[in-house]
């Protein structure tokens, strides 16, 4: 008999109506916003008081660097929270919203997946409550608007050459990556060339995933440098007069989605960055929301550690003064073979030798996140196909490194199988153990900061940056810039910027192609390697397989 797949699991829970789970965390039915019968914004008010309680304990759930074989960080961040409510803990999760352009080329859902799901999951990996919508229609609404002013006389003198305001869209689409617009004579305005990103690389996007309120949103999104005049001076787009109109549009947005678990335990979904291109976790107003209605909030950052906790650290923790007390760090037997050498095709079978080998990518993990005064826990998120062998080598070489590695099967068995983690990192974030600290100091110089992620977290020998770009970092210190935090943008496939570089390397470079300044986020977009911020589809995209079935259902969505 085969195992049910994510997409029967979800299909098959019991929900329960969404003002039963606000009334889990003390919400008030009237401050939740319903979206049909499973989903709700909770409202701005309530927002405000709930976040000005004393916070419970901040779990993060990061992982290893990703691989094709699958880690499942979601996964365990959804079987985590599922598990702590098990063993009797007031518990919340905290997870970022799915991007179309994803679900439709090859990573798939944001979901979670097999007992440890967040429902309703076809909903959250498509249009969900809009949110993306809102953020794409803002962000373009600035682009329209900067067009229609040099349409309009350039009263402001911005130079075309230096318009620095890209469009978004939630879709991968390469064609869209370099363009020229305005096209078709004087009534269409002045030929450019430009762009567009994928909405969740928008710094819309971070702005509303780091803003506390509505007030916080439009003055920083006010800030956003749009363009530079022929003297290299900084047009913001207050200047522009779009800031007002974009918080507006943003007002829904803004405001935290709860949903649930198969487990009928309370879910946050909202924002939700890519970590190779942005900062990569939820939204601070849901994260401290749930920190003021929980004694315990498990929230993640993507991708591997390198990046997503790297940034959560540095820019989440740093900007909205989080004190993590845990992280757990998410691995599979696996991926600890791939990362040994072993082809995709033979990972079912038995290697000692290679998952002790593939495991240096994991210490390597191990070793950063503690470097930021976290206590760490690593889950192996298990397979059937592990063999006790092979799990009793990671279990080994973790302890080696003074931490210690527990197997769960959430997958499989939901919070059953999951309490041993939920004890563990209970007991510790009980003992106030963690001594965070973040990586650098806010004042030390922008290329310096560089410097530093590249060589304490990626291991590099050196980051390589021409005259151009170096003179960029200074002028924006010298605007008052300098004491930004630093977003990098690179493969989330390797340590360095060479995706196919498994394992923990060293003695490698890391090469910044482009700086950008996300001034109204309030962090430096450091573009390294050959990252996309508009991603391709894959040669047979996940589109071509989703559809509605004889029943009416949607199939090949996850």
């Amino acid at each position: 008999m085969s195992m049910p797949t994510d997409i029967e699991i979800a299909r098959a829970a019991q929900k329960r109506p969404i003002q039963e789970i606000g009334d889990k965390l003390g919400i008030p039915a009237d401050h939740l916003l319903p979206y049909g019968h499973d989903k709700a914004k909770v409202s701005q008010d309530f927002v405000a008081e709930a976040r000005a309680r004393p916070r419970g304990k901040l779990i993060l759930v990061t992982a290893i660097n990703p691989t094709p074989a699958g880690e499942g960080k979601t996964t365990t961040t959804v079987g985590l929270g599922d598990g702590l409510n098990a063993i009797g803990k007031r518990a919340a999760i905290c997870i970022r919203e799915a991007s179309l352009g994803p679900n439709f080329g090859m990573k798939g859902g944001a979901a979670g997946g097999g007992h440890a799901q967040i429902v309703p999951m076809e909903e959250m990996n498509l249009h969900f409550t809009g949110d993306f919508h809102a953020i794409t229609s803002a962000h373009n609404l600035l682009s329209a608007m900067i067009d229609n002013h040099i349409y309009w006389g350039n009263e402001l003198e911005i130079d075309e050459r230096r318009i620095t305001w890209r469009r978004v869209m939630d879709m991968n689409d390469r064609a869209l990556r370099d363009m020229v617009v305005n096209l078709g004579g004087v009534a269409n305005g002045f030929p450019r060339q430009t762009g567009f990103d994928i909405t969740v690389a928008s710094e819309v996007k971070a702005i509303l995933c780091l803003a506390s309120d509505l007030q916080d949103l439009e003055r920083r999104l006010g800030d956003i440098v749009v363009a530079y005049r022929r003297d290299k001076t900084p047009i913001l787009c207050r200047e522009i007069g779009a800031e007002g109109a974009m918080a507006v549009l943003l007002k829904d947005a803004m405001q935290p989605n709860l949903v649930q678990t198969l487990e009928n335990n309370p879910a946050f979904v909202h924002g939700g960055p890519f970590a190779n291109i942005a900062h990569g976790c939820n939204s601070v107003v849901a994260t401290q929301t749930a920190l003021g209605l929980a004694d315990y909030v498990v929230t993640e950052a993507g991708f591997g550690a390198d990046l997503g906790a790297e940034k959560f650290f540095d820019i989440k923790c740093r900007k909205a003064g989080l004190q993590p007390a845990v992280a757990v760090i998410v691995a599979t037997v696996r991926a600890m073979k791939m990362n040994g050498g072993v082809a995709r095709a033979d990972l079912g079978s038995e290697n000692v030798s290679a998952v002790e080998k593939g495991c240096a990518n994991l210490g390597r993990h191990v070793e950063n996140v503690k470097s930021f005064g976290v206590p760490v826990v690593v889950a192996i998120n298990h397979f059937v196909s592990d063999t006790e062998a092979e799990i009793n080598v990671v279990k080994e070489y973790v302890a080696a490194l003074g931490s210690e590695a527990i197997l769960c099967r959430h997958w499989a068995e939901g919070s059953a199988g999951i309490t041993e983690l939920a004890t563990r990192v209970a007991e510790l974030a009980d003992a106030d153990v963690a001594q965070f600290a973040p990586l650098y100091p806010d004042e030390m110089p922008l290329f310096e900061k560089i410097e530093t992620i590249a060589r304490r977290i990626y291991r590099a020998d050196d980051v390589l940056a021409d005259a151009k770009i170096r003179n960029q970092l200074r002028e924006w210190e010298a605007a008052g810039h300098g004491n930004l935090p630093i977003c990098m943008a690179k493969t989330q496939y390797s340590f360095s910027t060479d995706p196919e570089l498994r394992g923990a390397p060293v003695n490698h470079s890391v090469p910044v192609r482009e700086v950008r300044l996300s001034a109204g986020a309030g962090f430096i977009v450091v573009i390294c390697g050959e990252i996309m911020t508009m991603p391709g589809l894959p040669r047979k995209p996940a589109a071509q397989s989703i559809r509605f079935n004889d029943a009416g259902e949607i199939e090949g969505l996850f």
